[in-house]
């Protein structure tokens, strides 16, 4: 019998992983692609600002196009008495040839008063009005302004009762823009009737300014006045109080008003369908006196690319000299005619607040998207080790690509349907999105759940965040150390330097 040899399998070689598959395959490198995906996916967070600002522009155009047509916002201004005036200065030259003229000055002007009590009380209605998918908050309001003027204290002025044209007086109001006016303002002066006119631009106190001629045959600015004004306006609506007390009365239709400017209402009540509000301001922190001369040009500062009706010309007078000759010039500057303009912090600004902002808040979430990105990228992570089951980082892509879609969702959805239901129907698309797409990869439909139960929790948090405001931050900072927390218990459950082979 021959030897029956045994054949044996030689073994296999032992595979050996070379050391990018090793690098491939270790926590510190999948670590650091996560993070370096999480960087590379700002730049679409970044164009997804532009977008909602260019959408947030595109409103506010619109908007402006509304009021344009219907009424700006508003800045209701005065009452001011002026009595022209007429006096001769007069001053010694000497002309090119050493002689010695006497010039006498003709100067026209004004002096002007303010009111020694003013009381406004204005009744808003403000509403919507719509152009496709926008809107912008107009109203009407209707105004009366009553109170009265003391007598001019000719002792602080470097004019006499005898150099006034007291038959010529007028009262000089201001209403921004005139396009709102629905009817005349009127005007009671004592027992007498009138209504105001748009002012020719001689005196330009306001940035519109209507006047009404008023004689004084008494030589006498006490009075008492009444004024009803009827006005349309957006968006806001302010008074510039220019009395020595004013006392301003304001209520409306209107869930969300804010008081702006530089007076907080004394008292004020805000209800779910309406507001009043009422301030009374003294004389004390305004920038104009209570009385003055020559100094005719708008009082307060007008808001940029607001036209104005001021002209700053003076009434062109004559020089008469000595010799019989004369000459037409401008008066000369009164010295100390220039007054402080008056500022937003001089006036009451009621703004008609939108109840809901889409755009305001969609940037508020997209602020937290980079966040909640981080926090469903380390999540995956976690429950592809606990779980056992790899996730390449093409999938990562994709999941971190539908998570910034459900921006772009918020604001398309929110332009139509308003915030509240844009968030919800694009919060659970993108969870449904991200669910099935996990279930698919993983074939275990109890990751997909869990892992959409996560996902419901980010965007509830974010949401819940959206609606605390004053105490988003304190809450947001202890929901995220939370998470940090419990992220930091599930480390521990890790074997870091067997994560390859795992």
């Amino acid at each position: 019998m021959g030897n029956e040899q045994q054949q044996t399998t030689p073994p296999l070689p032992s595979q050996r992983l070379s050391v990018f598959e090793k690098l491939a395959r270790s926590a510190a490198a999948k670590l650091m692609t996560i993070f370096f995906l999480v960087i590379l996916l700002l730049i679409p967070m970044e164009w997804l600002h532009s977008l909602i600002g260019e959408r947030r522009d595109r409103e506010r155009q619109v908007s402006q196009e509304i009021a344009s047509k219907w009424g700006q916002s508003q800045v209701i201004s005065g009452p001011i008495l002026g009595v022209p005036y007429t006096r001769k200065q007069v001053e010694k030259k000497v002309d090119d040839a050493g002689k010695a003229k006497t010039a006498e000055f003709i100067e026209k002007d004004y002096v002007f008063l303010t009111a020694n009590k003013t009381a406004f009380s204005a009744e808003v209605s403000p509403q919507y009005l719509k152009r496709g998918i926008y809107q912008t908050v107009t109203y009407n309001a209707q105004l009366k302004l009553k109170g009265n003027f003391d007598e001019i204290d000719f002792s602080k002025l470097d004019v006499h009762p005898e150099d006034l044209d007291w038959d010529h007086a007028k009262l000089f109001i201001g209403v921004s823009d005139l396009k709102g006016l629905t009817s005349s303002p009127h005007l009671e002066w004592g027992s007498e009737k009138k209504q105001f006119e748009m002012g020719n631009g001689e005196v330009a106190l306001f940035e519109r300014t209507m006047v009404s001629e008023i004689a004084l045959p008494d030589k006498s600015t006490m009075g008492e006045f009444a004024i009803d004004l009827a006005v349309r306006g957006s968006r806001s609506l302010t008074f510039f109080p220019t009395a020595r007390e004013s006392v301003i009365d304001v209520s409306g239709a209107w869930s969300s008003p804010s008081f702006n400017g530089g007076f907080l209402p004394e008292k004020r009540t805000v209800n779910a369908d309406s507001f009043a509000a009422n301030w009374s301001i003294p004389s004390f922190g305004r920038k104009i006196p209570q009385q003055w001369m020559a100094a005719r040009e708008i009082l307060y500062q007008a808001p940029v690319g607001t036209a104005s009706d001021y002209t700053d010309a003076v009434s062109a007078d004559y020089i008469a000299y000595s010799d019989g000759t004369t000459e037409m010039v401008s008066a000369p500057a009164v010295t100390g005619s220039s007054l402080q303009k008056s500022s937003m912090q001089d006036m009451v600004q009621i703004n008609f607040l939108e109840s809901v902002n889409n755009y305001q808040k969609t940037t508020r979430v997209a602020k937290y998207g980079i966040l909640v990105i981080l926090l469903t990228f380390t999540a995956l992570f976690f429950t592809e080790i606990i779980k056992k089951q790899r996730v390449h980082i093409v999938q990562y892509i994709l999941i971190g690509a539908a998570m910034v879609l459900f921006y772009s969702l918020l604001l398309a959805i929110g332009e139509h349907l308003g915030f509240n239901w844009s968030y919800l129907i694009s919060s659970v698309a993108t969870i449904a999105l991200i669910a099935s797409f996990i279930y698919a990869i993983t074939k275990a439909r109890t990751i997909s759940v869990v892992f959409s139960m996560i996902l419901a929790l980010f965007y509830a948090f974010i949401y819940l965040l959206m609606q605390l405001q004053d105490f988003s931050l304190i809450v947001g900072t202890i929901g995220v150390f939370i998470i940090l927390a419990i992220l930091m218990r599930l480390s521990t459950r890790v074997n870091w330097n067997n994560f390859g082979n795992s």
